[in-house]
């Protein structure tokens, strides 16, 4: 018995994992509990040495002092105090105004202020309870269809995953040991294709079932030719603004991503102070939430940390890596079962558990099977954006059955009694845009360069034809150093 321990302690410690996890314990304690206990269990085998959890400490110290991860509360503060100033609410009213001649028009509008939104905040629960709150209502006013209108808002919300500033994206970096603003460049552009495919999708509906997504009525559209231009234009500089504090100075080199996201969070202060939003309630909840959601990425980062310590002194990164270096199909056969893997630990877990648990794991894996790092981590962080739409535990279905109407309840502009949105309309609507979001894996996989385009790599140099010439030297002629006389 002993010696099967020691032989199958990697494997028994990632059963145990998953065992914990399936009981309910919370992630961050499941971690930290599982690595303590197999660590105790190969020292008392002699496996291991008591000298080993001393690393720990230094371990935790590195993650308080990692500057990096610093981004994270100023990204979500800034979404926070963002989702109150009104920025979401002018630019919905007024993009909408915009499409709203069209058939599906207030769902472009969605798609597009969520992805301006996406790359302002960089919080799914900004984004989606914003959209959720001012968009919906009116959709369901004008008679969309109640899967469709709920699966936009909550798939447009989750662009904030993607499109930089992404908070996974930075943990994503900080996991596999690249930098943010390069895992930024590359998810850009993959970000603005998801979001073409949503209105892809919205265009298709439109042709095939034009009454699920029906233009605005003309009483409804109150903005017209210059006034209608005008607004537009007032409406778009603050977001772009922001933008270009955030990620302008990221891409320039100007800032660092916490510099950015310091930076970030300023603006957004100071655009709820112009539209005078700012109070101390709103701020003091801002703070909170945002003390919160960072505590408990901070809590998972040290049980993902003490279990990784424990995981690799029993030789579990050899045992992943042989695992997955052994699948039919190389580099591709390693791809297609590690997708298939997040999307399905993605019906249980959310983004930042997988990305702790599984990125650190992967990563080694496929950098040694010669995949560039950033391609990787932008393909899962696609591929982890399924985690807030999957049915039942999406937390962006979450997001927005807080906010969807309940009960049948009576339009304030209509006058009418109108039916509410039912779970299981929200769980549907989601569907066809999961599948969206796998194509765009598939897309990702089949065209690297989506990724790749947006990275400055420098001169290409190939090692094998570098020549190094030593010139030559002819000492016949010359005198012997005075050592030698």
């Amino acid at each position: 018995m002993t010696d099967f321990l020691v032989a199958e302690m990697a494997p028994l410690m990632f059963g145990a994992l998953v065992i914990f996890m399936m009981l309910g314990y919370p992630v961050a304690f499941a971690l930290a509990a599982n690595g303590l206990l197999f660590g105790f269990i190969g020292i008392e085998l002699g496996l291991l040495t008591p000298s080993l959890l001393q690393a720990l400490p230094e371990r935790l110290f590195g993650i308080m002092s990692n500057d990096t991860l610093l981004a994270i509360p100023f990204f979500t503060f800034m979404g926070l105090i963002l989702e109150r100033s009104g920025m979401a609410e002018d630019l919905l009213d007024t993009i909408g105004q915009l499409f709203g001649p069209l058939r599906g028009g207030l769902a472009y509008a969605v798609i597009f202020v969520g992805a301006l939104l996406a790359a302002t905040t960089g919080v799914v629960a900004a984004s989606v309870i914003s959209m959720g709150l001012i968009s919906l209502p009116i959709m369901l006013r004008y008679g969309y269809d109640r899967k469709l209108a709920s699966g936009v808002i909550a798939a447009s919300g989750t662009l904030a995953q993607i499109i930089p500033p992404s908070l996974v994206l930075i943990v994503m970096a900080d996991q596999l040991g690249r930098s943010v603003g390069d895992m930024y460049a590359g998810a850009f552009l993959p970000g603005i294709v998801l979001a073409g495919l949503y209105a892809g999708y919205v265009l298709l509906i439109t042709i095939v079932r034009p009454a699920d997504a029906p233009a605005l009525p003309l009483e409804a559209r109150s903005l017209h030719g210059l006034k209608l231009a005008y607004r537009v234009a007032v409406a778009l500089v603050p977001p772009l603004v922001l933008i270009f504090l955030v990620l302008g100075t990221i891409f320039l080199g100007i800032a660092t991503p916490t510099e950015g996201g310091a930076m970030g969070a300023a603006g957004a202060l100071i655009l709820a102070i112009v539209n005078r939003r700012l109070t101390w309630s709103l701020l003091r909840q801002a703070m909170d939430t945002t003390a919160k959601l960072s505590s408990f990425v901070i809590f998972i980062l040290i049980g993902a940390t003490v279990f990784s310590l424990v995981f690799r002194a029993v030789d579990g990164d050899l045992w992943v890596e042989h695992l997955m270096t052994s699948l039919p199909g190389g580099p591709i056969g390693f791809l297609i079962v590690v997708n298939i893997l997040t999307f399905f630990l993605a019906f249980f877990l959310d983004f930042f558990e997988l990305a702790f648990i599984i990125v650190p794991l992967l990563g080694p894996v496929a950098e040694k099977l010669g995949i560039d790092l950033i391609w990787f981590g932008v393909l899962l962080g696609v591929n982890m954006q399924t985690s807030f739409m999957h049915p039942p535990f999406g937390f962006a279905l979450f997001y927005l059955r807080s906010v969807a109407p309940r009960t049948e309840y009576v339009d304030k502009v209509l006058g009418k009694r109108l039916a509410p949105v039912t779970t299981g309309q929200i769980y549907w609507g989601a569907v066809p845009f999961v599948v969206l979001q796998l194509i765009m894996v598939g897309l990702l996989i089949a065209f690297p360069g989506l990724v790749m385009a947006g990275l400055d790599r420098g001169p290409k140099i190939d090692p094998s034809k570098v020549k190094i010439e030593v010139p030559q030297m002819d000492f016949q002629d010359q005198p012997p150093p005075p050592i030698f006389k």
